[in-house]
């Protein structure tokens, strides 16, 4: 048994946040109410000032396994999840082999069930491989649960291909999920086309790279009669291209958008800090303005992370050479304080909703509340403390991030997962 007492509860549809005992007994929240009394035997915690809110989920992360354990495990990741306040996440298929038949993806999943103190659901390839040449084994796939189909890491380049397998895949209730870029425009892929990518005298992805696959891939979906979910957009008119297509009612199109590419821009990059290396690319500060503006209005279902450790050897590269991506989820949560909700730019109902209820709802999955007779799933924030990501302080595998030994306000003090605690500072 634990009394919270005084907390200050989140909840997605409402900005106060009401202050609250909370009583969670064998894994269920038994009551909630003002000056309750503990129990005997129960464990009491004095949250006065910190917030309390459901555990948040995941829908875009990479844990390397099976084929690349020396970036990421399943182990490592779901405990770097758990040190961010997540408590569900959902795998890429680009591992080694890719999950892309029933023997992959069942060999994932069993090997979380002993690895994992959190949920692991996994996507399925699109195709064979993620080559965009041969359907993948859907139906044993699917027959195992999964929900979400993406070649993600690269764009499914057959249209017919694409086409053929919303076609059939829309039957058993699976969706699309669109990594967007044409390879042949994005070039090295290793930072936004414009006037960094001149200073730098490195080859820039232009936007239209993404911005022609999102509109493809949306037009693909409205002919197949499939709901497309569209990764990580980055770019002003990716976003306003999405919210058009919305704006039609026509098509189930649903979007995420990454922490980072709300954050930085291409001008971060500086003397080649492959920190902030990453596909799609940072783009510019107007571009961030419109994805924040596009994440508040709902043209945004989601935020995901992305999270794509690499090891130090291979970020240490030049510019070119070192791999894209960087590790978000020890991060997420707290820089989504730091920089949006503290200086009220959004509020604690926007992230709950976003990076907690809706992804689940993507996938299909309940949406945890803080309410009588829901089961615990919940994390404690404290707004007042602070968070310094050392390298002692992360447990993933890579600490590929532009936070790394930086202090931000905010802090993960608590998770709870049914009976467990999973993290307590």
């Amino acid at each position: 048994m634990l009394l919270l007492k005084n907390a200050r509860i989140a909840s997605e549809n409402s900005p106060v946040l009401p202050e609250s005992d909370v009583l969670i007994v064998e894994g269920k929240i038994q009551d909630i109410g003002k000056s309750l009394t503990a129990p005997e035997g129960a464990r009491v915690i004095d949250a006065r000032g910190r917030i309390l809110m459901p555990g948040m989920f995941d829908a875009h992360v990479h844990f390397r396994a099976p084929g690349f354990e020396n970036k990421e495990t399943i182990t490592t990741g779901s405990e770097a999840a758990i040190n961010g306040g997540v408590t569900g996440v959902v795998m890429m298929p680009n591992t080694r082999p890719a999950l892309d038949s029933a023997t992959t993806v069942a060999t994932v999943l069993e090997n979380a069930t002993h690895r994992s103190r959190i949920p692991v659901y996994t996507s399925g390839c699109v195709t064979k491989n993620r080559e965009g040449k041969e359907l993948a084994e859907i139906e044993g796939m699917r027959g195992l649960g999964v929900k979400m189909l993406t070649d993600d890491g690269d764009t499914t380049s057959d249209p017919a291909v694409l086409l053929r397998a919303m076609q059939y895949a829309t039957e058993f209730g699976m969706f699309f999920a669109s990594h967007c870029e044409v390879p042949e425009l994005a070039g090295p892929r290793a930072l936004n086309e414009g006037v960094m990518s001149y200073r730098l005298g490195i080859k820039g992805s232009p936007a239209c790279a993404e911005e022609i696959i999102i509109d493809r891939d949306i037009r693909l979906a409205r002919a197949a009669g499939a709901h497309v979910h569209i990764q990580h957009v980055s770019s002003k008119l990716g976003m306003e291209t999405i919210r058009w297509w919305k704006s039609r009612g026509d098509v189930k199109v649903t979007a995420e958008v990454a922490p980072h590419h709300l954050l930085f821009t291409d001008e971060h990059i500086g003397d080649y800090d492959t920190n902030y290396k990453m596909n799609p690319p940072l783009r510019t500060q107007a571009d961030c303005d419109a994805l924040l503006e596009g994440l508040i209005e709902g043209v945004f279902d989601l935020i995901a992370t992305d999270h794509a450790p690499h090891t130090p050897f291979e970020k240490a590269q030049d510019f070119i050479s070192a791999p894209n991506g960087i590790t978000g989820l020890e991060t997420a949560l707290v820089s989504l304080y730091h920089f949006f909700v503290r200086p009220e730019k959004f509020g604690w109902d926007l992230v709950v909703k976003r990076y907690s209820a809706e992804p689940r709802r993507l996938m299909g999955l309940p949406v945890p509340t803080i309410e009588v007779g829901q089961p615990a799933e919940c994390l404690l924030f404290d707004t007042e403390a602070e968070t310094t990501f050392t390298q002692e302080f992360m447990k993933s595998k890579s600490q590929n991030t532009p936070f790394i030994n930086q202090t931000l306000k905010g802090r993960v003090d608590m998770v709870i997962l049914g009976t467990e605690v999973l993290l307590e500072r």
